[in-house]
């Protein structure tokens, strides 16, 4: 393993060496890939493009952010900003290793969030625009396009996260191809008409599961938090060290968004007509603003409280954009 980060640091630096004009870009990409953005950006987006691929592509993200979560839990995995120190190896010889106020992750590193969770949300949405492509040309170099967007982000958002020292490219590839299986996997198992009490009982399991753990973890007498430690003490600027980095503040993200999908699915008008397309153009852009303006709501800053308040956000965010806005669209 010591090999890996080793290769995995030299593969830093050259990264890092490279052009000044890139830094903006690996910043920029890594900040776009942000699971965050899977809940606040893509699936408002692919919700009205089609409906059953919007719920797909939540569902499917929700499931892989807590599965990420879990895996971190139990690979242990280091960060090279924090690696480079413990082990001793930035005291052994110079490194010109720069760390960003996007490098301080809070929870251990393997595999990648960033490129599972983007993997796996976005294979339901790049198989519908492959499916779309198919029907409407002969064009294999077209039909070819959505994938291979698709690898090449997967691709630019792995370097991303090596260039800011938040993962190891062995973790990068690990977190890439997790995310494809899980993708494909998931996609036939969408429970897009359930009812609202399996997705509360849902969040409440992903919930309650993930504090069970938790719990059982540290009475085995496992140092399940090793990970912010190392962060808070190797973090070059403590204001880059983020709350919602933490593993359970995914968690609250995932339990509240699956509940949230539960409001959206229990919507008895969710399978009527499609709102027409330029009403579903303007909906799209209204629940991006909406959503938005609901994640800078401030939250309190202690630690429960943010949880709390975390996870009643993403509760609000698919009924605001599934169930609100179409209503409203058609009283217009």
């Amino acid at each position: 393993m010591e090999a890996l980060h080793i290769s995995g640091i030299h593969v830093a630096e050259l990264l890092q060496a490279g052009p000044p004009w890139l830094e903006n870009f690996w910043l920029t990409v890594t900040s776009m890939a942000d699971p965050k953005c899977i809940f606040t950006v893509c699936f408002p987006l692919a919700y009205f493009l089609d409906r059953k691929v919007g719920v797909a592509v939540l569902w499917v993200g929700l499931v892989a952010e807590w599965l990420n979560v879990v895996f971190k839990w139990f690979l242990f995995g280091e960060r090279p900003f924090w690696w480079i120190h413990e082990s001793g190896f930035a005291s052994q010889q110079p490194l010109t290793l720069r760390q960003f106020p996007v490098s301080c992750e809070t929870g251990p590193g393997s595999p990648s969030g960033h490129c599972m969770i983007t993997g796996a949300a976005l294979w339901p949405l790049v198989t519908a625009l492959t499916a779309l492509a198919s029907r409407h040309s002969k064009s294999l170099v077209l039909k070819l396009i959505p994938f291979s967007a698709y690898t090449l982000l997967l691709l630019a958002v792995g370097l991303s996260r090596v260039f800011v020292l938040a993962h190891f490219p062995h973790q990068v590839l690990g977190g890439i191809v997790a995310g494809a299986a899980l993708g494909w996997g998931l996609q036939a198992l969408i429970p897009a008409t359930r009812s609202l009490g399996f997705f509360a009982a849902t969040s409440l399991g992903l919930l309650l599961g993930s504090v069970a753990l938790h719990r059982l973890m540290v009475a085995a007498g496992v140092d399940i938090d090793w990970s912010i430690r190392l962060a808070t003490a190797w973090c070059k600027d403590p204001s880059w060290l983020r709350i919602d980095t933490r593993p359970f503040a995914s968690i609250c993200r995932v339990a509240g968004s699956a509940l949230g999908l539960g409001f959206a699915a229990g919507d008895p008008q969710r399978w009527d007509k499609p709102l027409p397309p330029r009403q579903r153009a303007a909906c799209a852009v209204l629940a991006l603003a909406a959503v938005q303006g609901l994640q800078h709501i401030p939250q309190p800053q202690q630690v429960t409280l943010w949880y709390a308040s975390s996870f009643l956000k993403y509760a609000a965010g698919p009924g605001l954009v599934a169930v609100l806005l179409p209503r409203i669209a058609r009283t217009i």
